[in-house]
This record gives structure tokens, sequence and C-alpha cells, in this order.
């Protein structure tokens, strides 16, 4: 599987992928032009988005209503290297859910693919090459 990443021009970065592009840029105190979401700030919408399919699917699955449905995304970061240290994902559960499910539910968001990938991370393998 391929993504492929251009550079549009200033602090602009883009992914295209399956046929969308996800735009990004850095704020203006960085040299940007903020005129979309940081990288880092799409990663922590990956986590909390692909948790919430999950949620969803359950949701779903179970012909729950999901009318109310929220989740609140929340992270921890070291000051010193930036790296996350702790997330924590608060799902609101609308009137009427099933008490039976809760704990269900919370396990079916922790099945969130980023998540997974995060906990057993891939190899990185950089390269460079000079085009003719």
């Amino acid at each position: 599987m391929d993504m492929q990443i251009s550079f549009p021009g200033g602090k602009r970065v883009n992914a295209d992928y399956k046929g969308f592009t996800v735009e990004t840029d850095q704020p203006v105190n960085e040299g940007g032009t903020n005129s979309a979401s940081e990288p880092f700030s799409l990663f922590l919408a990956s986590l909390g988005t692909c948790a919430g399919v999950y949620v969803l699917y359950f949701c779903e699955e179970r012909k729950i209503d999901t009318t109310g449905l929220k989740m609140n995304l929340a992270f921890e970061q070291d000051q010193k290297t930036h790296l996350i240290t702790k997330v924590g994902m608060q799902i609101s559960l609308p009137p009427g859910f099933p008490s039976k499910y809760k704990k269900a539910v919370i396990k079916a968001a922790g099945l969130c693919t980023v998540k997974r990938n995060i906990a057993a991370p891939p190899e990185f393998e950089i390269t460079a090459d000079i085009q003719a």
C-alpha cells in the first residue's frame, strides 16, 4: 500500500490516499498559515475517530440508538519530548443505553486499529533517492 505525500508550498504537506487528500499546515508561529490541521492533531483525531467507529459499529449491531452518543479524547504530553504519555477516552453513552453493554462498548473502543498499531508499533524504514 502506498500513500503519496506532496509539498504544495509553505509549510503545507498533503497526503493522497484512496482518492482523498488530507491537507496539513503548521500554525503561524511555526511558519505556516494555519490553513489546515497540524499532522499531530490528525494523529490524535485518528485515535478518537477510529475508536468512535468501533463504538458506533457496536451500537448499530445491537440496534442501540446513538442519539446523544459522544466521546472525549484527552491526553497528557511530556513537555520535553513532546511525546504523548497517556491517552484517555471518555464515552458518554446516550440515555437508555443498556447498562449490561457498558464494559463491552469500552472493549469495542479498545479494538481500534490505530490504537493497536501504537501498542504494537511497526518497523520504520526511511530511505531517500535523488530524482534523475
